[in-house]
Protein backbone atom coordinates (compact mmCIF):
# COMPACT_ATOMS: atom_id res chain seq x y z
CA UNK A 1 0.00 0.00 0.00
CA UNK A 2 1.14 3.65 -0.49
CA UNK A 3 2.89 5.59 2.00
CA UNK A 4 1.70 9.52 2.79
CA UNK A 5 5.01 11.52 2.35
CA UNK A 6 6.87 11.71 5.78
CA UNK A 7 7.76 14.73 5.51
CA UNK A 8 5.84 17.75 5.84
CA UNK A 9 3.35 17.35 2.73
CA UNK A 10 1.04 16.51 4.74
CA UNK A 11 -1.39 19.21 6.17
CA UNK A 12 -0.87 20.05 9.23
CA UNK A 13 -4.22 21.73 9.37
CA UNK A 14 -5.63 18.20 9.49
CA UNK A 15 -4.22 17.11 12.54
CA UNK A 16 -4.69 20.45 14.19
CA UNK A 17 -8.47 20.43 13.27
CA UNK A 18 -8.26 16.93 15.49
CA UNK A 19 -8.24 18.79 18.46
CA UNK A 20 -10.47 22.14 17.50
CA UNK A 21 -13.46 20.69 19.22
CA UNK A 22 -14.80 19.25 22.64
CA UNK A 23 -12.44 16.76 24.81
CA UNK A 24 -9.10 18.35 23.24
CA UNK A 25 -7.89 17.77 25.92
CA UNK A 26 -8.51 13.68 26.39
CA UNK A 27 -7.52 14.01 22.60
CA UNK A 28 -3.94 15.57 23.20
CA UNK A 29 -3.32 12.64 25.90
CA UNK A 30 -4.82 9.98 23.45
CA UNK A 31 -2.81 10.97 20.10
CA UNK A 32 0.09 10.84 22.52
CA UNK A 33 -0.75 7.34 23.66
CA UNK A 34 -0.73 6.37 19.86
CA UNK A 35 2.71 8.08 19.32
CA UNK A 36 4.47 5.88 21.85
CA UNK A 37 2.68 2.58 20.76
CA UNK A 38 3.83 3.49 16.76
CA UNK A 39 7.36 4.24 18.04
CA UNK A 40 7.32 0.70 19.55
CA UNK A 41 6.42 -0.66 16.16
CA UNK A 42 2.57 -1.12 17.65
CA UNK A 43 0.15 -0.95 15.08
CA UNK A 44 -2.64 -2.94 15.64
CA UNK A 45 -3.26 -1.65 19.57
CA UNK A 46 -6.03 -2.75 21.99
CA UNK A 47 -8.16 0.31 23.01
CA UNK A 48 -7.57 -0.16 26.87
CA UNK A 49 -4.04 -0.39 26.29
CA UNK A 50 -4.49 3.60 24.87
CA UNK A 51 -6.37 4.55 27.82
CA UNK A 52 -3.94 3.31 30.11
CA UNK A 53 -1.33 5.29 28.20
CA UNK A 54 -3.61 8.69 28.50
CA UNK A 55 -3.75 7.93 31.79
CA UNK A 56 -0.29 7.25 32.68
CA UNK A 57 0.82 10.59 30.33
CA UNK A 58 -1.12 12.46 32.90
CA UNK A 59 -0.27 10.46 35.48
CA UNK A 60 2.69 12.57 37.46
CA UNK A 61 1.31 16.13 36.14
CA UNK A 62 -1.78 14.86 38.61
CA UNK A 63 -0.30 13.00 41.38
CA UNK A 64 3.02 14.77 41.86
CA UNK A 65 2.59 18.15 40.86
CA UNK A 66 -0.85 18.39 41.56
CA UNK A 67 -1.97 20.69 38.41
CA UNK A 68 -5.42 21.29 37.93
CA UNK A 69 -6.92 20.32 34.51
CA UNK A 70 -10.52 22.00 35.98
CA UNK A 71 -13.24 21.22 37.72
CA UNK A 72 -15.28 19.28 34.95
CA UNK A 73 -12.67 17.12 33.82
CA UNK A 74 -13.23 13.18 33.67
CA UNK A 75 -9.57 12.76 33.09
CA UNK A 76 -8.17 14.02 36.43
CA UNK A 77 -11.17 12.69 38.26
CA UNK A 78 -10.15 8.87 36.77
CA UNK A 79 -6.60 8.92 37.72
CA UNK A 80 -7.34 10.17 41.22
CA UNK A 81 -9.85 7.26 41.65
CA UNK A 82 -7.28 4.93 39.81
CA UNK A 83 -4.58 5.64 42.36
CA UNK A 84 -6.81 4.35 45.05
CA UNK A 85 -7.57 1.58 43.08
CA UNK A 86 -4.98 0.06 41.32
CA UNK A 87 -2.34 1.18 44.52
CA UNK A 88 0.13 2.39 41.94
CA UNK A 89 2.77 4.60 43.30
CA UNK A 90 2.41 8.44 42.49
CA UNK A 91 6.52 7.89 41.14
CA UNK A 92 5.55 4.80 39.27
CA UNK A 93 7.26 4.54 35.77
CA UNK A 94 4.98 5.25 32.59
CA UNK A 95 5.79 1.35 31.54
CA UNK A 96 4.85 0.30 34.83
CA UNK A 97 1.26 2.08 35.01
CA UNK A 98 0.74 1.14 31.41
CA UNK A 99 1.37 -2.62 32.26
CA UNK A 100 -1.04 -2.32 35.24
CA UNK A 101 -4.15 -1.28 33.34
CA UNK A 102 -3.36 -2.86 30.54
CA UNK A 103 -4.06 -5.97 32.42
CA UNK A 104 -6.38 -4.93 34.62
CA UNK A 105 -9.46 -6.99 35.19
CA UNK A 106 -10.99 -5.00 38.16
CA UNK A 107 -14.07 -3.29 36.96
CA UNK A 108 -14.38 -0.20 38.61
CA UNK A 109 -10.94 0.53 37.07
CA UNK A 110 -12.15 -0.41 33.54
CA UNK A 111 -15.23 1.58 33.79
CA UNK A 112 -13.23 4.22 34.12
CA UNK A 113 -10.92 3.81 31.83
CA UNK A 114 -14.16 3.42 29.19
CA UNK A 115 -15.35 6.36 29.68
CA UNK A 116 -12.72 7.96 27.06
CA UNK A 117 -14.47 5.05 25.07
CA UNK A 118 -17.30 7.01 24.25
CA UNK A 119 -15.33 10.75 24.03
CA UNK A 120 -11.97 10.19 21.71
CA UNK A 121 -11.65 7.34 18.91
CA UNK A 122 -14.01 8.59 17.38
CA UNK A 123 -14.30 12.23 17.16
CA UNK A 124 -10.52 11.95 16.63
CA UNK A 125 -11.11 10.63 13.78
CA UNK A 126 -14.52 13.65 12.50
CA UNK A 127 -11.62 15.89 10.61
CA UNK A 128 -11.56 12.98 7.99
CA UNK A 129 -15.74 12.21 7.72
CA UNK A 130 -16.56 16.30 8.28
CA UNK A 131 -19.98 15.81 6.62
CA UNK A 132 -21.12 13.29 9.57
CA UNK A 133 -21.93 15.24 13.07
CA UNK A 134 -21.11 12.74 16.55
CA UNK A 135 -22.33 9.50 15.21
CA UNK A 136 -19.93 7.06 16.56
CA UNK A 137 -21.22 4.03 14.64
CA UNK A 138 -21.18 5.87 11.43
CA UNK A 139 -16.95 6.32 12.01
CA UNK A 140 -16.44 3.30 13.01
CA UNK A 141 -18.52 1.53 9.92
CA UNK A 142 -16.38 4.22 7.32
CA UNK A 143 -13.15 4.02 9.03
CA UNK A 144 -13.37 0.35 8.36
CA UNK A 145 -11.61 0.53 5.15
CA UNK A 146 -9.56 3.76 5.99
CA UNK A 147 -11.94 5.76 3.96
CA UNK A 148 -10.47 9.64 3.18
CA UNK A 149 -7.01 8.35 4.31
CA UNK A 150 -7.94 8.26 7.71
CA UNK A 151 -5.61 7.96 10.37
CA UNK A 152 -6.91 4.72 11.97
CA UNK A 153 -9.75 2.04 11.60
CA UNK A 154 -11.41 1.55 15.01
CA UNK A 155 -13.69 -0.73 16.57
CA UNK A 156 -15.32 -1.87 19.72
CA UNK A 157 -11.80 -2.71 20.98
CA UNK A 158 -9.07 -1.98 19.24
CA UNK A 159 -7.34 0.64 16.86
CA UNK A 160 -5.38 -0.10 13.87
CA UNK A 161 -2.68 2.21 12.48
CA UNK A 162 -3.21 3.43 8.79
CA UNK A 163 -0.38 1.91 6.85
CA UNK A 164 -0.72 4.81 5.34
CA UNK A 165 0.52 6.95 7.73
CA UNK A 166 2.75 4.92 9.81
CA UNK A 167 5.89 6.48 8.63
CA UNK A 168 4.77 9.56 8.85
CA UNK A 169 4.07 9.22 12.52
CA UNK A 170 7.33 7.56 13.16
CA UNK A 171 9.50 10.01 11.29
CA UNK A 172 7.56 12.97 12.79
CA UNK A 173 6.90 11.75 16.07
CA UNK A 174 8.98 14.20 17.98
CA UNK A 175 7.26 17.15 16.32
CA UNK A 176 3.79 15.93 16.85
CA UNK A 177 4.82 15.35 20.57
CA UNK A 178 5.92 19.25 21.01
CA UNK A 179 2.83 20.26 19.55
CA UNK A 180 0.69 18.24 21.84
CA UNK A 181 2.59 19.16 24.78
CA UNK A 182 3.10 22.63 23.49
CA UNK A 183 -0.89 22.85 23.49
CA UNK A 184 -1.21 20.93 26.93
CA UNK A 185 1.00 23.24 28.41
CA UNK A 186 -1.15 26.66 27.00
CA UNK A 187 -4.15 24.53 28.88
CA UNK A 188 -2.48 24.16 31.86
CA UNK A 189 -1.45 27.46 32.50
CA UNK A 190 -5.04 28.41 31.58
CA UNK A 191 -6.10 26.61 34.91
CA UNK A 192 -3.36 26.92 36.89
CA UNK A 193 -2.55 30.43 36.51
CA UNK A 194 -0.30 31.45 39.23
CA UNK A 195 1.80 27.59 39.44
CA UNK A 196 5.53 27.86 38.34
CA UNK A 197 7.30 26.20 35.54
CA UNK A 198 4.43 24.33 34.13
CA UNK A 199 6.34 23.16 30.69
CA UNK A 200 8.64 20.92 33.19
CA UNK A 201 5.35 19.39 34.86
CA UNK A 202 4.01 17.60 32.46
CA UNK A 203 5.56 14.29 32.38
CA UNK A 204 7.96 13.09 34.82
CA UNK A 205 11.44 13.47 34.54
CA UNK A 206 14.34 10.88 33.46
CA UNK A 207 16.39 11.27 37.14
CA UNK A 208 16.20 14.65 38.86
CA UNK A 209 19.15 16.67 39.52
CA UNK A 210 21.14 16.36 42.49
CA UNK A 211 21.88 18.35 45.34
CA UNK A 212 25.78 18.11 45.27
CA UNK A 213 26.70 21.38 44.21
CA UNK A 214 24.68 23.43 46.29
CA UNK A 215 25.76 21.33 49.65
CA UNK A 216 29.47 21.43 48.69
CA UNK A 217 30.08 25.42 47.08
CA UNK A 218 27.38 26.88 49.82
CA UNK A 219 25.82 25.06 52.99
CA UNK A 220 29.57 23.39 53.36
CA UNK A 221 30.88 26.99 53.26
CA UNK A 222 28.88 28.06 55.60
CA UNK A 223 28.48 25.97 58.48
CA UNK A 224 32.38 25.28 58.00
CA UNK A 225 32.48 29.20 58.67
CA UNK A 226 29.85 29.64 61.55
CA UNK A 227 30.14 26.14 62.97
CA UNK A 228 26.84 23.50 62.91
CA UNK A 229 23.57 25.06 62.44
CA UNK A 230 20.06 24.07 64.01
CA UNK A 231 17.30 22.21 62.13
CA UNK A 232 14.37 24.38 61.52
CA UNK A 233 12.14 21.41 61.66
CA UNK A 234 13.57 19.03 64.95
CA UNK A 235 16.11 22.12 67.02
CA UNK A 236 19.10 19.58 66.13
CA UNK A 237 22.58 20.66 65.26
CA UNK A 238 23.68 19.94 62.05
CA UNK A 239 27.41 19.65 61.38
CA UNK A 240 29.68 19.73 58.00
CA UNK A 241 28.89 16.31 55.93
CA UNK A 242 26.15 15.37 58.75
CA UNK A 243 23.02 16.94 57.13
CA UNK A 244 20.30 16.94 54.15
CA UNK A 245 19.66 19.75 52.20
CA UNK A 246 15.86 20.32 51.37
CA UNK A 247 13.30 22.26 49.58
CA UNK A 248 11.27 24.32 51.85
CA UNK A 249 8.47 24.74 49.31
CA UNK A 250 8.70 21.94 48.02
CA UNK A 251 10.36 20.53 44.91
CA UNK A 252 7.10 18.73 43.55
CA UNK A 253 5.70 22.67 43.59
CA UNK A 254 8.65 25.18 42.67
CA UNK A 255 10.08 22.49 39.94
CA UNK A 256 14.08 24.22 40.94
CA UNK A 257 16.54 24.02 42.99
CA UNK A 258 16.93 27.44 43.27
CA UNK A 259 19.62 28.20 45.99
CA UNK A 260 17.02 30.44 48.38
CA UNK A 261 14.63 27.59 48.67
CA UNK A 262 17.53 24.96 49.87
CA UNK A 263 18.67 24.64 53.86
CA UNK A 264 20.09 22.22 55.34
CA UNK A 265 18.08 20.03 57.82
CA UNK A 266 17.90 17.04 59.71
CA UNK A 267 18.40 13.33 57.61
CA UNK A 268 16.10 11.64 59.36
CA UNK A 269 13.41 14.54 59.85
CA UNK A 270 13.73 15.26 55.25
CA UNK A 271 12.68 12.03 54.48
CA UNK A 272 9.67 12.05 56.04
CA UNK A 273 8.85 15.86 55.02
CA UNK A 274 8.22 14.28 51.77
CA UNK A 275 6.28 17.27 49.96
CA UNK A 276 4.51 18.84 52.91
CA UNK A 277 4.41 22.35 53.18
CA UNK A 278 5.95 24.38 55.91
CA UNK A 279 3.93 26.28 58.45
CA UNK A 280 4.50 29.79 57.88
CA UNK A 281 4.28 30.75 61.64
CA UNK A 282 5.89 27.96 63.02
CA UNK A 283 8.78 27.78 60.30
CA UNK A 284 9.67 30.73 58.19
CA UNK A 285 11.24 33.03 60.92
CA UNK A 286 14.23 30.12 61.65
CA UNK A 287 14.10 29.67 57.91
CA UNK A 288 14.62 33.16 57.52
CA UNK A 289 17.70 33.33 60.02
CA UNK A 290 19.59 30.58 58.32
CA UNK A 291 19.25 32.35 54.72
CA UNK A 292 20.19 35.28 55.88
CA UNK A 293 23.49 33.62 57.78
CA UNK A 294 23.97 31.78 54.65
CA UNK A 295 24.02 34.95 52.24
CA UNK A 296 26.15 37.18 54.26
CA UNK A 297 28.64 34.27 55.03
CA UNK A 298 29.08 33.16 51.14
CA UNK A 299 28.77 37.23 50.38
CA UNK A 300 31.68 38.00 52.81
CA UNK A 301 33.80 34.86 51.90
CA UNK A 302 33.63 33.86 47.76
CA UNK A 303 31.26 37.33 46.52
CA UNK A 304 31.71 35.88 43.18
CA UNK A 305 30.15 32.40 43.86
CA UNK A 306 27.36 31.95 41.18
CA UNK A 307 24.81 30.36 43.87
CA UNK A 308 24.63 33.76 45.11
CA UNK A 309 22.85 34.90 41.46
CA UNK A 310 19.66 32.98 42.47
CA UNK A 311 18.88 35.45 44.80
CA UNK A 312 18.44 38.40 42.40
CA UNK A 313 14.67 37.89 42.61
CA UNK A 314 14.90 38.46 46.15
CA UNK A 315 17.56 41.23 46.29
CA UNK A 316 18.22 42.44 42.37
CA UNK A 317 21.82 44.49 44.15
CA UNK A 318 23.38 42.00 46.22
CA UNK A 319 26.16 45.08 46.89
CA UNK A 320 23.36 46.35 49.07
CA UNK A 321 23.17 42.90 50.81
CA UNK A 322 25.40 44.28 53.89
CA UNK A 323 23.44 47.90 54.09
CA UNK A 324 20.12 46.99 53.84
CA UNK A 325 18.27 47.19 57.01
CA UNK A 326 17.86 43.53 58.59
CA UNK A 327 13.90 43.54 58.66
CA UNK A 328 13.14 44.44 54.88
CA UNK A 329 15.57 41.63 53.43
CA UNK A 330 12.84 39.86 55.96
CA UNK A 331 10.35 41.37 54.82
CA UNK A 332 11.30 40.37 50.70
CA UNK A 333 11.94 37.04 51.50
CA UNK A 334 8.59 36.58 53.09
CA UNK A 335 6.80 37.93 50.58
CA UNK A 336 9.17 35.68 47.63
CA UNK A 337 7.85 32.60 49.89
CA UNK A 338 4.49 33.43 51.54
CA UNK A 339 2.68 33.83 47.85
CA UNK A 340 4.52 29.63 46.62
CA UNK A 341 2.70 28.36 49.87
CA UNK A 342 -0.49 29.67 49.73
CA UNK A 343 -0.78 28.45 46.32
CA UNK A 344 0.67 25.27 46.54
CA UNK A 345 -1.77 24.30 49.58
CA UNK A 346 -4.68 25.82 47.16
CA UNK A 347 -3.43 23.16 44.57
CA UNK A 348 -3.61 20.43 47.14
CA UNK A 349 0.23 19.95 48.64
CA UNK A 350 -0.35 19.12 52.32
CA UNK A 351 1.04 21.07 55.46
CA UNK A 352 3.07 19.59 58.00
CA UNK A 353 1.51 18.00 60.80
Amino acid sequence: MNQLPADQTVPVSLLSSCFNNTSATYKFYWFLSILEAVEKGHYQIKKQGLFAGMVANAWYTINYFNLSFGKQDRLQRAIKQILSLEHIAIDAKKEQIIETLSRTAKPDTIRHLRYFDGEVPYRFLSPWFSRIKGSKHEIYQLSQDFSNDCLYTVNEHEVIINPKWIAYLTENSGILKAFCYWHLCIYLQKHNPNVPDIANKLFKRPQRSGLLKQRKEFWDIVINKSGPVKCIYTDTYLHLNAYAVEHFVPFAFVSHDLIWNLIPADKRFNSSKSDKLPIMDKHFDAYFELQELAMKTIFDLSPANKLLQDYLTILPDLNALNSLNRETLKIRFRENIQPLITIAANNGFQYMS
